[in-house]
This record gives C-alpha cells, structure tokens and sequence, in this order.
C-alpha cells in the first residue's frame, strides 16, 4: 500500500513538473513574440526568400507552438464560452489599435473553437473524412469563392478575419485565415484524442504552412489555400495509424 503510494506521488509530481514547464514555456513564447511584432518594422530588411525562410522556420512554428503548449486543454469544460469570449476581447482590441494583442487573441479565440469542436467527432473516421473533403472546399473558396473575392476586392474584411505573421523590416505581413488556425487546433487534438502522433503532425502541419507560403511567393499569388497543405501533413504522418483503424474487419468465421 506504501509503495502504491509513494508511486502515485511521484506520477502527480511528474504531472505538475510538465504543467509548470509548459506554463512557463507558453510565457516565454508569448513574451519573445510580442517583441518580435513590436520590434518587427526596425529589423534590417530581408531579401524575399530570406523573409520567407524566417516566417517558415521561425515565426510560424513559434506562434503554432502555443496550441502545440496548451494541448492538455482540449478537453476543458466551457470552451465554447471562452472562444466566444476572447472573439469579443479580439474585437475590442483591434479596434482600440491594439492589433498585437488582437492577433494573439484571435489565435487563442479560434483554438478553442476547434478544441471544442472536437468533441462532436465520435470516431477517427469522422476526423479523417474532414480532412479529405475540406481541401476541396478550401481550394474553390480561395480560387474562384468568397475567399477570392475578400482577399481581392475586401482586404480590411480578411486582415480581421486571420492571424498575422509580420515581415522583418517591412510594414507588410503574410496572413493565415481563421478556419486555417481552427482546423490546426482540431487537428492536432485529434492526435491526442485518438492516439496519433501529436509531435510529428504539428511539426508537419506547421511546415506546410510555410510551405504553402512559398509557393504563393514563387508563382507571384496573392493567395494560396493553405488547408490542402495541412490535410495533407496530418494524413501523411498519421496513414500507418489511421488506415488499420477505417479498414472493416472481417467477419469470423463459424465455426
């Protein structure tokens, strides 16, 4: 029973330590961030592909491993609450010229969103299906849809409806869409949620957005759909898992 104990103590011990160094890492992230956008405009300018390797590699990982950080959070209770709590702060923010703290907000707003919308998926099945019908969807709005028209005809209307990474040097920045960020947050869950590899899907879901970026910059786009990316990496590192558990099982035979 002693033994028993003692091993349980030292689980929650464990526990706390992982809790606290997460806090503290989100803290230090948040911190290091804010400076960067403060400071972003007084950077030396970059050469175009130097600026988009510092967003790929630097800017975006950064800012997306905060929903890497406050992952154990998924399952809260009263999460659809705090996402439409934080889209109000959001809204006071950016109109107060507060357009830092509204950028981080907004991120915080949307992935609690998917965070909750999570629970509604019963199966792997059901995630995975998303996964493969939203690049299509995403691909058409972008191209030939309403996201085409609010990135070229309405440009306040997208600046507020997405998270922006800021370019070194430059009163200029590359912008990820809300359901770009809330499809991450939902995605990366599922990885906790159904036993995936958490890890391996941010690091790929996180690089296909600089990826996606590239492309744009390299066939001169105003825009790429950025979904198709990020399906792709999720699928992509979580085939070996996922297929063994949509395949139907055979039936028994009788005896």
């Amino acid at each position: 029973m002693g033994e028993t104990a003692s091993v349980l103590i030292r689980v929650s011990d464990l526990k706390e330590e992982l809790v606290s160094r997460r806090a503290a890492a989100l803290v230090a992230l948040v911190a290091g961030l804010t400076v960067y956008y403060a400071a972003v405009e007084s950077l030396p300018e970059l050469p175009t592909w130097w600026d988009v390797a510092t967003l790929a590699f630097l800017v975006i990982p950064a800012t997306f491993a905060l929903v890497y950080l406050v992952l154990p959070l998924w399952r809260a209770q009263g999460l659809f609450l705090l996402a439409l709590a934080l889209g109000a702060l959001a809204v006071v923010l950016a109109s107060a010229g507060l357009e830092v703290a509204a950028n981080f907000v907004k991120a915080a707003a949307v992935t609690s969103a998917g965070f909750w919308f999570l629970r509604y998926f019963e199966n792997l099945g059901w995630v995975v299906l998303v996964a493969a019908l939203v690049p299509g969807i995403d691909a058409v709005s972008v191209w030939r849809g309403p996201t085409q028209h609010i990135v070229s005809e309405q440009r306040e209307v997208f600046t507020a409806l997405s998270i922006a990474f800021p370019i070194p040097g430059e009163h200029a920045s590359a912008n990820l869409g809300l359901p770009d960020v809330l499809f991450f947050a939902l995605f990366l869950a599922a990885t906790v949620r159904f036993g995936l590899r958490p890890l391996w899907t941010w690091l790929a879901m996180t690089l296909s957005f600089g990826a996606t970026m590239a492309l744009a910059v390299a066939s001169d786009a105003a825009g790429l759909p950025a979904l198709p990316g990020l399906c792709i990496a999720f699928l992509a590192v979580n085939a070996d898992l996922i297929w063994p558990r949509l395949r139907p099982r055979p039936e028994p035979e009788p005896p």
